[in-house]
């Protein structure tokens, strides 16, 4: 596909919401839900390397983007605030993708809104084996000042700084380039004093997500989605290691595509968390086809 997307605003219950759209209104819907600290044009790449006619929707979930930066940024909320999207937008019978933290939101959305999606793409979703919520974690923040997230750069004089700073660094050097130049091209916003710029999602907004209830109850919901889904896994998370800012591999449960009653697991150990970044093509053709092979 190809053009420029068209840009939107929704009242998501007092949220303001942007969301962007490529192609023919008419045609198939898919739906695209980003990762936390990410942005809607992260998907740019895939968008470009599919093959079709769609009408392709992708929101800047609230604190990212160009989307309001309001509380809570707990994850109940993102789910919420997508469910009133594809209600006021009337979504039904939707290809629904998810990367990471949207992944999570896609299936919970699925759950509550089982006539929106006729199958799912989850990219390496945040949904952890159940008993790592046994485990007290991060536990030992106060808030998420203290998170080492909080603490990431948030003053640029442009994408392209940001671009030449991160080309080279790991996982960002996995990522195609041109990803990667979306990613920060579309991830500032200009700063209120005029000097320069700033993420579009706060450290420490993001290091707020890491620390918000991601359990919930869709453990218990899964059985109930009986739409085909995909799970695409990434080289899996050593379970000893302790590094929180290791973004690259894997958080997904190994099981996780066995607990809906049409799941397929897709392991894809060649690969990092940032799936879609880093092979834009694959992720189209999971999205194209639920049959795809790696």
């Amino acid at each position: 596909m190809k053009g420029s997307p068209r840009q939107f605003a929704i009242d998501a219950g007092g949220v303001e919401l942007t969301y962007f759209e490529w192609g023919n209104p008419d045609s198939p819907v898919i739906l695209l839900v980003h990762a936390t600290g990410f942005h809607a044009r992260c998907w740019d790449r895939t968008i470009a390397s599919l093959v079709g006619d769609y009408r392709v929707i992708a929101p800047d979930m609230r604190g990212h983007g160009r989307s309001a930066r309001q509380q809570p940024y707990v994850w109940n909320s993102f789910t919420r605030d997508l469910e009133l999207l594809v209600d006021s937008l009337q979504i039904r019978d939707a290809i629904g993708v998810g990367h990471s933290l949207g992944g999570h939101c896609i299936t919970q959305l699925a759950a509550g809104r089982p006539r929106v999606f006729q199958r799912l793409l989850l990219v390496d979703p945040v949904i952890l084996d159940p008993q790592a919520y046994s485990k007290e974690r991060y536990a030992e923040f106060t808030g998420p000042e203290d998170h080492p997230v909080a603490r990431r750069r948030n003053h640029w004089v442009s994408w392209e700084e940001m671009f030449q700073r991160f080309r080279d660094r790991h996982p960002f050097s996995l990522w195609q380039p041109q990803a990667l130049e979306d990613y920060c091209r579309f991830g500032l916003r200009p700063r209120t004093d005029g000097e320069g710029f700033e993420l579009a999602c706060p450290p420490v907004v993001e290091a707020s997500i890491y620390l918000g209830n991601a359990r919930s109850d869709i453990y218990e919901r899964m059985s109930k989605i009986t739409i085909p889904i995909v799970v695409l896994r990434a080289k899996a998370r050593d379970p000893d290691a302790h590094d929180l800012m290791d973004f690259a591999s894997s958080p997904t449960w190994e099981s996780l595509a066995a607990q809906f009653p049409r799941g397929r697991d897709v392991y894809l150990p060649h690969l990092s968390h940032f799936i879609p970044m880093q092979d834009p093509q694959l992720t189209a053709r999971f999205i194209a086809d639920e049959h795809a092979l790696p």
